[in-house]
């Protein structure tokens, strides 16, 4: 079972979330469990899993490499670029490999066969473990502006007799849907704000149109009004938990401590969020 753990906007406590509904299910031994960070632009899990990381793998992307000589400037290369990643000047070919997807279209269609594929490196994949959880992030390189191929290696990780837990990047864009898709669940977590309430329903129309499971986890509840509640009750979108607005709460994440480990009765909440989701799928 893959269940992901997304929100319309940053900052709404999917990290909690995921991190903890990873820890309740594994310190249960009923099943396997794995967790893939796949915010991959600002990982922040191992804050809380405190994994011993063993293996760290580079993750590459196809892109352009020409050779002058062979290359007589016709500017084939360039038209087929959906991307602008090649410009051809007065004869002479432009890279620009920061903007390239690697779709390889380039390398199909230069009639001189100018074009080679090279290799530029976008992130790291890292594995290691957490006691008896697996755990598996992605770090973008610093400037990269792709984060979706890294997304995938990540995700090429799922093994099939495992539960595997996701913890999403922010937002509702590209790498999102990359991390969502093909996902059994997904929670989106909110709050009870105007800021809470308009990016969730960005993320439902997004899961919607992906025809994915989901409902609703309200953290910090009790600082803004019941819109989110309201909204949820009117489209039929079930809430699993909610999450009170708690100073211990808050304390403990500043340092880095996970709610079941400061408040062990959260545990079983978490537990029974699963079970949730299990007799929704």
């Amino acid at each position: 079972m893959i269940i992901s753990i997304a929100s319309g906007k940053g900052g709404t406590g999917k990290t909690t979330v995921a991190t903890n509904l990873a820890r309740a299910i594994c310190d249960s031994r009923l099943e396997k469990v794995q967790f893939l960070d796949c915010d991959v632009e600002e990982p922040n899990a191992h804050i809380f899993l405190k994994p011993e990381i063993s293996s760290s793998k580079p993750v590459a992307i196809p892109v352009p490499e020409v050779d002058n000589d062979q290359c007589d400037g016709c500017g084939k290369c360039s038209e087929v670029c959906a991307y602008s990643a090649i410009a051809v000047i007065k004869g002479k070919v432009l890279l620009f490999p920061e903007l390239c997807h690697g779709c390889g279209g380039c390398f199909l269609l230069c009639p001189r066969q100018a074009i080679t594929e090279g290799r530029r490196e976008v992130g790291v994949v890292e594995k290691g473990r957490a006691g008896e959880l697996e755990f598996i992030q992605g770090k973008l390189r610093i400037g990269e502006a792709m984060s979706s191929p890294l997304i995938r290696a990540v995700k090429s990780c799922i093994a099939d007799d495992k539960i595997t837990i996701i913890d999403v990047p922010p937002g509702t864009s590209c790498p999102v849907i990359e991390t969502v898709k093909k996902s059994d669940f997904c929670i989106l977590v909110t709050e009870p704000t105007p800021f809470g309430l308009n990016d969730l329903t960005l993320a439902v129309e997004v899961l919607r149109t992906l025809q994915i499971p989901f409902g609703v986890v309200i953290n910090r509840a009790g600082v803004g009004d019941e819109k989110v509640s309201q909204y949820c009750q009117r489209e039929g979108i079930p809430i699993l938990m909610h999450i009170p607005q708690d100073k211990e709460i808050a304390m403990a994440y500043s340092k880095g401590i996970l709610l079941i480990s400061n408040k062990p009765e959260w545990e079983n909440r978490f537990r029974d969020l699963y079970n949730q989701m299990r007799r929704i799928v």
